[in-house]
């Protein structure tokens, strides 16, 4: 049977000011619309049902994961004590699930990702689930790169190994991370790799063997935490020995090693829309390619203006002036103004804040 595990335990520094840590990218209507983890969540629906529909997040992050998903079991909800990477908190919800379902097909995906049309994506979460029950394999999610992009991982691809659904089916012959632009140039030349869209899937029995095989410390960990699993102790081992487990992604300490795995040409649109600039490329514009993404409702003013992303979750009335290629957020406590091109670097003034003592903020 198919289930899914979210990964929502992101701090999203690249949106601030609009993203903190007690109310993250994922926890918001970024795209303009539901909170980007509900949107993850209806997406799967009705290939994933709620109920069978998990989610890793912070424990800090808890509340704001049960207000943005109601219809989800409050069992379902994982939070980790600390932020471990992705290889502990896929290993904490193959624990989980496996003791709840041996059999289960997990899909693995992120909370805070564009993804259109659903149609197209719930197609390949049949091929993908097709492809790792019948193989016992590792399915990979590539998407066909549209530019040379420095930010994504690459998966190249090697011969294709099976239709499923209509989808072509590869075998995996590397990954690659985050290129610097003329490999990034190359890649696209050469047309055999893949954006790595960081959705996987697995039998949990196969990620769980991969898991003991090769990460032995997090498999040591894992089977404490199992132990305790049902048990009046569990919160209190989870709190003890999650924090020790090795922080590796799932993608180095397992993908990269295992054999077999293969890799889905993806039939949808994807962006992991990470920071303000990509949320740029994923809104509608006007004839002069200003943007407004105003969750509440509000207004943007531009004059002598192009090239503008404007956002606010509150009604505001935002007027720009004589600029182009700019960022303007406002917050309840904050004002963001930034050029477009170096929005990825709105993390420095995070840092910047923690280093003041402006923790509020």
């Amino acid at each position: 049977m198919l289930h899914a595990v979210i990964m929502a335990g992101g701090s999203g520094t690249r949106f601030w000011p609009e993203s903190r840590m007690h109310r993250p990218k994922q926890l918001l209507p970024i795209t303009g619309g539901l909170p980007m983890l509900a949107e993850t969540v209806n997406r799967l629906d009705p290939v994933v049902p709620p109920e069978r529909i998990y989610v890793v997040t912070h424990r800090e992050q808890l509340a704001g994961v049960r207000a943005a998903c109601p219809q989800l079991r409050p069992e379902n909800l994982l939070a980790e004590p600390s932020a471990r990477n992705t290889a502990p908190c896929v290993g904490l919800a193959a624990t989980v699930l496996h003791a709840r379902d041996p059999e289960a097909v997990m899909a693995v995906l992120p909370a805070d990702h564009a993804i259109a049309p659903v149609a197209e994506f719930q197609r390949s979460l049949h091929a993908g689930a097709e492809a790792a029950a019948r193989h016992g394999t590792f399915v990979t999610f590539g998407i066909p790169p549209t530019f040379p992009a420095t930010g994504y991982g690459y998966i190249r691809r090697a011969g294709q190994v099976g239709t499923y659904q209509g989808l072509e089916c590869y075998a995996v012959d590397s990954f690659t991370e985050k290129p610097d632009r003329p490999r990034a140039e190359q890649f696209l030349r050469e047309g055999v790799y893949f954006w790595n869209s960081g959705i996987f899937m697995w039998r949990v029995d196969t990620i769980l063997s991969a898991i003991g095989s090769h990460m032995p410390a997090l498999a040591a960990g894992l089977a404490q935490i199992h132990e305790a699993l049902g048990t009046p102790d569990f919160e209190s081992v989870l709190a003890a020995v999650y924090p020790q487990l090795p922080s590796v992604p799932v993608d180095v300490g397992i993908m990269e090693k295992v054999s077999g795995t293969v890799v889905l040409r993806t039939p949808y649109r994807w962006s992991d829309v990470g920071s303000w600039n990509a949320l740029y490329e994923e809104v509608p514009r006007d004839e002069h390619g200003n943007a407004a993404v105003f969750p509440g409702g509000g207004l943007l003013l531009a004059e002598d203006a192009t090239g503008v992303l404007a956002y606010s979750r509150e009604p505001q009335v935002i007027a720009v002036l004589g600029l182009d290629d700019v960022v303007v957020v406002r917050t309840e406590d904050a004002i963001l103004v930034a050029k477009r091109d170096r929005a990825e670097e709105v993390k420095m003034l995070v840092e910047r804040l923690k280093s003041l003592g402006r923790t509020e903020v």
